[in-house]
C-alpha cells in the first residue's frame, strides 16, 4: 500500500511535474498526484512520496521521469474530436490548400498535430486529406503533397500512435463508419489502420516547453485541449512560438472550449458555420 501524500511532498512533486512537462497541478488537487503516482511509488520501493521525489529528481530525464510524465498526462482523445474543426478542414482549409498546390504556389503543405496523444487526431487529418485528394486533387494533388508531424511528450502514447492498432473501444469513439470501412481492417479484436494513412504521419517525442526551431515551419497547427493544463505564462509563450513557426496566413486550431483571449494578439479570428479558428497575422 502506497503512503499518503504530505503537503510538502505535494509542493515538491507539483513543481517537478510543471518543470518537466508544463502541466500545472493546482493547490487542492493533491489527490491527482497521489492517485496517479501511487503505483510508481510502490513499484520503485520508496517508503514515501518524499523518497520518490528524491529518486525522480536524481533520475535526470531517465526512465522514471518518463513514467511520471506518462502517469500525469491525460491521453483523452477520440477520432474527429468535436467535429467542427474537421468540418472547417474539409470544407475550407483543404480545398484552399489543394488549389494552392495545383496553381504552383506551394509544393508541400505541412501540418503539425501538437500533443497528438495516441494518434487519433493526426490520423483523422490524414484520412480527410486522402479523401480530399481523391475527390478534389484532379490527379495533380496527392497525399504526398502533405506532411503531418505528430508530437507528444508521452512515450507510451506515441508508441500506440505509431502502431496504428486500436481496440474496439478506441475505434468506436468518434470514428465515422465510412472512414472505418475505407481505412481500417479488422484483425480479431484489433482494428489496423491502412499503411497509406500511417505513412502520412511522422511521430516524434517533443516537449512544448522546448524551442520549436528544429521543427520547421507549418501551414496549419492543431494545438487542441492541451494548453488548458498550462500556466498563463506558458500559454502566452506557447502561442507566440506557434505564431513564429506558422507560414504567412498559417492557421491554428484550438479546442472547442479554448480561446486566445488574454494569451495572444498574433492571430485574427476566423469563423465557419459558427466555429472558430485563427489565422496568424503575417
Amino acid at each position: 500500500m502506497a503512503p499518503s501524500l504530505t503537503q510538502s511532498e505535494f509542493d515538491l512533486l507539483r513543481k517537478l511535474i510543471e518543470d518537466d512537462c508544463g502541466i500545472v497541478v493546482e493547490p487542492g488537487k493533491e489527490y491527482l498526484i497521489e492517485s496517479r503516482l501511487a503505483n510508481l511509488v510502490t513499484e520503485t520501493g520508496c517508503a514515501s512520496f518524499g523518497d520518490f521525489y528524491l529518486k525522480a529528481k536524481a533520475d535526470l530525464r531517465g526512465p522514471l521521469r518518463d513514467k511520471i510524465v506518462d502517469a500525469m498526462t491525460t491521453n483523452e482523445t477520440l477520432w474527429f474530436r468535436d467535429n467542427s474543426p474537421y468540418v472547417i478542414l474539409e470544407e475550407v482549409v483543404l480545398p484552399a490548400m489543394i488549389e494552392r498546390i495545383k496553381t504552383g504556389q506551394k509544393i508541400k503543405m505541412r501540418i503539425w498535430s501538437a500533443a497528438c496523444s495516441t494518434g487519433q487526431e493526426p490520423y483523422s487529418i490524414a484520412m480527410l486529406i486522402q479523401d480530399a485528394c481523391r475527390f478534389r486533387g484532379g490527379g495533380k494533388v496527392t497525399p504526398a503533397n502533405f506532411e503531418i508531424l505528430a508530437t507528444d511528450i508521452s512515450p507510451s502514447a506515441l508508441f500506440l500512435g505509431m502502431s496504428g492498432r486500436y481496440d474496439q473501444i478506441s475505434i468506436s469513439r468518434g470514428m465515422r463508419q465510412d472512414f472505418r470501412d475505407r481505412y481500417f481492417r479488422q484483425d480479431g479484436r484489433v482494428w489496423l489502420l491502412a499503411d497509406s494513412v500511417k505513412q502520412m504521419v511522422t511521430f516524434k517525442r517533443f516537449n512544448l516547453q522546448n524551442s520549436f526551431s528544429a521543427l520547421g515551419s507549418f501551414d496549419l497547427v492543431f494545438c487542441r485541449n492541451v494548453a488548458i493544463y498550462f500556466s498563463m505564462q506558458f500559454k502566452q509563450d506557447l502561442f507566440r512560438k506557434i505564431a513564429d513557426t506558422l507560414n504567412p496566413a498559417g492557421l491554428l486550431f484550438l479546442g472547442s472550449a479554448e480561446s486566445l483571449a488574454q494569451y495572444s494578439t498574433d492571430y485574427e479570428m476566423q469563423e465557419h458555420k459558427g466555429s472558430l479558428y485563427y489565422r496568424v497575422k503575417k
